[in-house]
């Protein structure tokens, strides 16, 4: 005879976004010190460079519009390879200049592996889609590469979830408050398809490559111990399940006995008078 079971509502377990701390061993060790190191110098080697040129053009007083992007000229094909380079005045490289320093350094430290493929897409590809698609004007100036890396360190540090990546995105967008109005086209002189077109190939580039720098993550005591007992438990449920079978099989060929036959009536007491 069934008994009724009552059945309740499935619920669905909550949504929990964890963000796991990386092994330490990967991430503070001499090696990981010294590669940040490094991913700073270059980053400041590059805004030196800025700079420089920058400089180079105020004191011979220098047009910079020759070396910007004029969509769809022959003479603005030029611009793609060395508008990154040059800016408007001194106060276009200061606003500049830090979210360089940050997000290069980010990038070049976090994900040095993908920073080979994406960096020279990131610095090409927005000068190209202008080119092609950009409103008649002069684009020029290193805004492309910082809303380029920002999307790339954070959407990265999302798929990865590298805690790491997002703080220095969010440090980024503190410090360049008006990072989402750049796509917006006010006023004229802001050149937003740069930015946009910059924002739209970091986002795709961290997807393609999202399987790249991956930080291994923190292993507790806990989880050691854990993989540690794991061979003796499916040892033991192993085991268990062969005794189990056995018995089963071994009970297959008894025959039940007159009492225990079913369908046979069962006296209790033959000599008892009814």
């Amino acid at each position: 005879m069934g008994f009724p079971i009552e059945r309740f509502p499935a619920v669905a377990p909550p949504i929990v976004l964890h963000f796991p701390v990386p092994d330490p061993t990967y991430t503070n060790t001499p090696e990981s010190r010294a590669h940040f190191r490094l991913a700073v110098r270059l980053a400041c080697g590059f805004v030196a460079l800025l700079w420089l040129i920058e400089l180079m053009n105020w004191g011979f007083d220098l047009d910079p519009d020759p070396f910007g992007v004029r969509p769809r000229q022959l003479a603005g094909i030029a611009g793609i390879f060395f508008a990154p380079l040059v800016h408007v005045d001194f106060m276009h490289l200061i606003a500049n200049t830090l979210p360089l320093v940050v997000l290069g350094s980010a990038m070049l430290f976090l994900y040095p592996r993908s920073a080979l493929r994406a960096l020279p897409v990131i610095y090409l590809g927005p000068g190209v889609v202008v080119w092609l698609f950009g409103r008649s004007s002069v684009h020029l100036g290193a805004s492309g590469l910082i809303y380029g890396l920002a999307a790339y360190v954070f959407i990265a540090g999302l798929l990865r979830r590298d805690r790491r990546a997002i703080a220095a995105s969010l440090i980024v967008s503190f410090m360049y408050g008006s990072l989402a109005l750049g796509f917006l086209p006010l006023p004229p002189s802001i050149s937003w398809e740069t930015h946009l077109a910059a924002a739209v190939i970091g986002v795709l580039l961290a997807l393609l490559l999202r399987r790249l720098d991956v930080p291994p993550p923190k292993r507790y005591a806990w989880e050691e111990e854990a993989a540690e007992m794991l061979p003796v438990a499916e040892e033991a449920l192993l085991r268990d399940d062969g005794d189990w079978k056995h018995g089963i099989e071994a009970g297959e060929g008894a025959s039940p006995s007159a009492d225990e036959a079913p369908g046979n009536n069962r006296v209790r007491n033959p000599g008892a008078p009814r």
